[in-house]
């Protein structure tokens, strides 16, 4: 039993409680027409840390916070979901992270420099917009964190709950990220959309080489490329509903097909069906340009203006606002026979300054609350498109990823990374952490035309563990880079059940990730990403897949036990010679983007 003991303070009210894991925790609040209370409970080694807050009568809640701090200790890197870099544990003043339904998860762990977790703190708000100042205390060297909730608008209430989890456990960092995800979606009533087995198909986008220079004939010429090398899917990016060609969104809103890049949409996707591949068309959500006829109609519905005055980003707080949306996507896919979407830039739906609906007094606005009404925007096209089609492709990407979002969406890809291997491996690792059973995608990979075979399969190799997309002229590139897409697109699909959906171990992600592993019961396949990184083969108990991602010809290996059988693979899948591989620790020659197949 705890000891829950009620302070006054200065500013207004506070309550703390101690507990396991943390020590004291704080709940502070200015406003003393709302009353709290605090409870703990521990299961499976994990502390929940309950809030209620209460007021005299329904009213726009007050904001409040939620405060601990426990001595460093052996705690070395901070890791949070959109992270890319080294994971740095900053200082208190300086670490400041939010997050919402339409960016990133109120998910965060303290870990050490060999893989275990030493806190992770994990919070079922996941719709409205939690600030998590989560750093190191300089005054005496503490693990400091400070959670704030109630920051934007809210409608009013007269009760809230919300729970923390904490979990102080001593285990491989990444299952207690994974356990902490899932717990999430539990406690919020989230669940998963749909994922149809197309949304794990590798694709083609049509962004990095083609921008908005789209046409229909070339983009038929690339997927009949595409097709013969094993991608299953297109998506065609910015640049069907304009012909400018400036990269800019001042075009967007209206959403009509340009008739001399796209003369006929249906028959255009018609015959990209026939070549076997599922076809989704890109739209940025919330903007309206200054050129489109939809500007006159929603300039007074906006939450900000951006882009020198030439894009507005919509406020799904209209009603109006939300219908027209989802009709242009029920319309397009009924008029053009599409199978999905790319939506993007739904983490724009945001306010920048001042909320323009309070000077209004939120005329015309059947919400309060930003991300309510995002709820709201996309459960209904998700319900609407979810009914024309039971398996339509509904594309995210980061930072827009967490329990409430993945409600309406079935593939989750990260962020823009051209040519940066190694934020794509990140990114990917990253998500697969915390999506679940969702579709986690590769942000597209591309590479110069003059670029070696072998460092093109570099870069495929980093997003293996999640589905590849690619966005390389295929016309433009030699025939010994299509044979390497060629080789591990196959392994790619032979071996997905491990690399996909199997278990999942992302070693030293303050390294970027130099190791990846994924296993069922049949396989084992480990990639190694840096030079000179040991692998360690502990579980010789089954097929096991070493490939090497390092840019060099080895890879130092620790192995329990001698295989029965080696067989070596190069970049383009032909069997080479094989290395000479004994139980130990030894250097073993492995070619750049092949890997050895170790038989017990």
């Amino acid at each position: 039993m705890f000891l829950i003991s009620a302070l006054v303070a200065v500013s207004g009210w506070a309550q703390s409680i101690g507990t396991r894991s943390v020590g004291e925790v704080r709940v502070d609040c200015d406003d003393l027409n709302w009353s709290f209370r605090l409870s703990t409970s521990y299961e499976n080694g994990r502390e929940y840390l309950k809030i209620e807050m209460d007021g005299f009568e329904e009213a726009v809640p007050a904001p409040f916070s939620v405060s601990f701090a426990l001595p460093q200790n052996d705690a070395h890197h901070l890791w949070s979901v959109n992270g890319t870099s080294r994971f740095q544990i900053k200082p208190d003043w300086a670490a400041s992270y939010r997050s919402n339904i339409c960016s990133g998860m109120p998910l965060y762990q303290f870990l050490n420099d060999s893989n275990r977790n030493r806190l992770t703190i994990a919070m079922s708000e996941v719709f409205d917009e939690v600030v998590a100042e989560v750093g190191l205390r300089e005054e005496g060297c503490m693990l400091s964190g400070r959670i704030r909730y109630f920051t934007a608008p809210h409608a009013p209430l007269s009760h809230y709950e919300t729970t923390i989890c904490f979990d102080t456990r001593n285990l491989f960092w990444a299952k207690s990220i994974q356990e902490a995800a899932a717990w999430m979606s539990e406690a919020a009533g989230c669940k998963p959309c749909a994922v149809p087995s197309q949304a794990k198909d590798p694709l083609y986008s049509s962004w990095y080489q083609f921008h908005q220079s789209v046409f229909a004939h070339k983009i038929e010429a690339e997927c009949k490329q595409a097709v013969e090398l094993g991608m299953k899917t297109i998506i065609v990016d910015d640049g069907w509903q304009t012909e400018d060609t400036n990269r800019g969104y001042a075009f967007c809103g209206d959403w009509e097909v340009v008739e001399n890049r796209f003369p006929n949409m249906w028959d255009h996707v018609d015959q990209v069906h026939r070549m076997g591949m599922k076809y989704m068309l890109w739209y940025s959500v919330p903007y309206v340009g200054i050129h489109s006829n939809a500007w006159e109609r929603f300039k007074d519905m906006a939450l900000t203006i951006k882009d020198h005055g030439n894009v507005l980003v919509l406020d799904p707080r209209f009603p109006e606002v939300r219908e027209h949306l989802v009709g242009l996507y029920v319309k397009a896919m009924s008029d053009w026979g599409l199978d999905g979407f790319k939506l993007d830039f739904i983490d724009q739906f945001k306010i920048s300054g001042t909320d323009p609906a309070i000077a209004q007094n939120y005329a015309g606005r059947d919400f309060k609350s930003v991300p309510e009404a995002v709820n709201a925007l996309m459960k209904q096209i998700h319900d609407e498109l979810f009914e024309m089609n039971p398996e339509v492709l509904l594309e995210f990407r980061q930072s827009y990823i967490g329990p409430a979002i993945r409600q309406y969406g079935n593939m989750l890809r990260v962020s823009d990374c051209p040519g940066d291997h190694q934020a794509n491996r990140i990114g990917i690792a990253n998500l697969r952490l915390t999506s679940g059973s969702t579709a986690v995608h590769s942000d597209m990979i591309e590479w110069s035309a003059a670029e070696s075979p072998e460092n093109a399969g570099r870069g495929i190799i980093s997003a293996l563990f999640g589905t590849i997309q690619y966005s390389v002229m295929l016309e433009d590139i030699s025939q010994a880079h299509k044979n390497v897409i060629k080789h591990w697109l196959d392994f790619s699909q032979k071996h997905r059940a491990t690399l996909l959906e199997g278990d999942f171990y992302p070693s030293h992600p303050e390294a970027g990730y130099p190791t990846i592993e994924a296993a069922n019961d049949k396989e084992w396949i480990i990639a190694a990403y840096q030079d000179d990184i040991m692998v360690d083969v502990a579980s010789c108990d089954r097929d096991t897949y070493i490939i090497n991602a390092t840019g060099s010809d080895g890879v130092y290996v620790s192995l329990d036990k001698t295989p029965s059988k080696v067989e070596a693979y190069n970049a383009y899948g032909r069997m080479v010679k094989a290395p000479s591989v004994k139980k130990g620790i030894s250097r073993i020659s492995i070619p750049v983007s092949g890997y050895i197949k170790l038989y017990y």
